[in-house]
């Protein structure tokens, strides 16, 4: 619901006010409706407050207590905030505000950083202990909002978004090997702590920092559920898992109506965001506002309305339809690029952006059916590797998700950038290694939830939405459901062609046709299949001064691509060139040389 920055000093100097504006200042479009700014000696903070719940002056950013000796500024939505509200009231806590906020203050206060584990919902929130001076950084479990870090000597600090952290100046910018090859490899994905540049990191999810006035830190990972089954859930069957999930996916939809404005939901007619909105429709919420994108595109199928309309008619939403042209496209990618935390490279990320804009012109909120795939087994390469040896798993899951194999870097990019080792197998075959996951299928959706969910879907959601001034909320990512998928056995997530539990449910509030079809997306033809001015577009970035001079990627291998573009594509469907143009476009626009 916001952007965060600040900066905390170590050797003793007032922390540099004037970078912590020009960072709030890149943060703008997450919080349109204030800015805000606090600033006492070593610790300055800044706020960009997009309004959700209190929208009075006093739910305003970075909040203060002096009595508690406190001060903090939180992104992000925490659903059971009036339960805790009350509860810290029985423990004599006064509150003057109806805020979120306010709440996460006063929880810190009684429980210290314990405070997490009785938050439900999305957060990134930074706090100073005006006392002690000790800051303390906290990330949700999913990693639903991001957080930033960059460190120097004698300063920390912080930021919603990388190119935020980067406006700030004094980062160092130059490639980090590791994270280039992650984003090339691993579909975009760059595991926390590392980004493409060296001189900044993400606080990695369910993870508690605590940063003591010398500078000296220590983690805590707080949330880690076993991918495993429990000895409760013995017995149980089929039509009790799907009773069980549905529950709690009723439960998590429920939650994340809390708003003081009214929450929408995006729709795009597929299996995930329409069990949302039926599930909306059963908890009786009404004058329900439904969106959804389609392309025009001669020849090719851009559109899904056909699956959405019948969904909005069924449940009864007022459905909104947002048609884009190809030239819409072209004319919103330098903004797509310009929001993105880091390069993106899904499709349907230029959609979310064009959607969002539209969004955000008739509510602030929506539900959205992201995560569904990664916690309830919904991909293509899921099934397949239910019954995989655990010792040929790596190498299974490698061959299906990872774009490029460690080899094939060489003819992609010059010597320097090149590594001996391979760190994003290296990254598949640690996860999926550990313990905590029972079978071949449960490692793999852990690895996808804690690192592919987080820097592909989860990532691309936030960045698009926000840069909207619109607040995009994740029931599938609810903690508690999230548990409950993880113990459910994984041969019931991988039935009838991925997702079987939350097939059995859907049949039950959704007419079986919207069912019973070919998994959806948002189809985006002109980047799909790299076509028209796109193909221009991809062509001038590939091939400009600021290409060359970069050295980045051999023109040898960019040359035979131009000439037939949309030919040559990846396991997950990505055409060879796509990736290479956003990573340029993306540094080119934030400056990064």
């Amino acid at each position: 619901m916001c952007g965060v920055c600040g900066e905390v000093t170590f050797d003793g100097s007032p922390a540099d006010v004037q970078a912590v504006e020009r960072m709030s200042k890149v943060l703008a479009p997450r919080g349109p409706d204030g800015a805000g700014a606090w600033a006492d000696g070593r610790v300055a903070f800044g706020h960009r407050r997009l309004a959700i719940v209190d929208l009075s002056d006093a739910g305003a950013q970075p909040m203060v207590d002096d009595e508690l000796g406190l001060a903090l500024v939180l992104n992000g939505m925490v659903y059971n905030y009036r339960d805790l509200r009350e509860e810290l009231r029985g423990h004599g806590y006064r509150f003057t505000s109806t805020s979120d906020t306010e709440v996460v203050l006063k929880a810190y206060h009684r429980w210290g950083t314990g405070f997490v584990d009785h938050l439900v919902g999305m957060f990134a929130v930074v706090l100073v202990e005006l006392g002690s001076g000790r800051v303390v950084l906290a990330r949700d479990r999913l990693g639903i909002k991001p957080l930033y870090l960059s460190r120097r000597p004698g300063r920390l600090r912080f930021a919603s978004s990388l190119p935020a952290l980067l406006e700030a100046g004094d980062v160092d910018t130059t490639l980090d090997p590791v994270g280039l090859h992650h984003y090339l490899s691993f579909r975009a994905v760059g595991p926390a702590p590392r980004t493409l540049v060296r001189g900044a990191e993400k606080l990695p999810p369910a993870t508690v920092r605590v940063v003591e006035p010398d500078g000296t830190q220590r983690d805590h990972r707080y949330w880690a559920p076993p991918h495993e089954r429990r000895p409760e859930h013995a017995g149980w069957s089929e039509q009790d898992w799907a009773d069980a999930v549905q529950d709690a996916l009723a439960t998590a939809v429920r939650r994340r109506t809390v708003a003081d404005v009214p929450v929408g939901v995006l729709l795009s007619g597929g299996l995930d965001s329409s069990l949302v909105v039926a599930l909306l429709a059963e908890a009786g919420q009404t004058g329900l506002s439904s969106f959804s994108i389609g392309f025009d595109a001669p020849g090719r199928e851009g559109d899904e309305f056909r699956w959405s309309d019948d969904v909005a008619r069924h449940v009864g939403t007022e459905h909104h339809r947002v048609v884009a042209s190809v030239d819409d496209v072209v004319a919103a990618l330098p903004h797509t690029v310009a929001a993105m935390s880091e390069p993106m490279v899904s499709h349907d990320t230029v959609a979310f952006d064009l959607l969002s804009q539209e969004v955000a012109r008739h509510v602030r909120v929506v539900q959205s059916g992201q995560g569904a795939d990664e916690v309830f087994a919904g991909y293509h390469w899921h099934a397949p590797l239910l019954d995989v040896r655990r010792e040929d798993l790596a190498e299974a899951y490698a061959a299906r998700y990872l774009e490029r194999g460690h080899a094939d870097m060489a003819r992609v990019l010059h010597p320097v950038w090149l590594l001996d080792e391979d760190p994003s197998r290296a990254v598949v075959a640690e996860h999926l290694a550990r313990p905590g996951a029972a079978t071949s299928l449960d490692a793999v959706l852990r690895l996808d939830t804690e690192v592919m969910l987080v820097d592909d879907p989860v990532m691309r959601l936030d960045s698009m939405a926000m840069a909207s001034g619109l607040e995009a909320r994740v029931p599938f990512l609810d903690q508690d459901l999230v548990e409950l998928a993880a113990a459910c056995p994984p041969e019931l997530l991988a039935a009838q062609g991925g997702k079987g539990v939350l097939k059995t449910i859907a049949r039950r509030v959704l007419p079986p046709h919207l069912v019973d079809r070919p998994k959806g997306y948002f189809p985006v033809p002109a980047v799909t299949h790299l076509e028209g001015p796109v193909v221009d577009l991809v062509r001038d970035v590939l091939t400009s001064r600021a290409a060359r001079d970069r050295g980045l990627v051999r023109p040898e291998y960019v040359a035979p691509l131009l000439e037939r573009p949309g030919e040559e594509r990846g396991p997950t469907g990505v055409d060879r060139l796509w990736p290479l143009a956003v990573l340029e476009m993306w540094l080119q626009t934030h400056g990064v040389r």
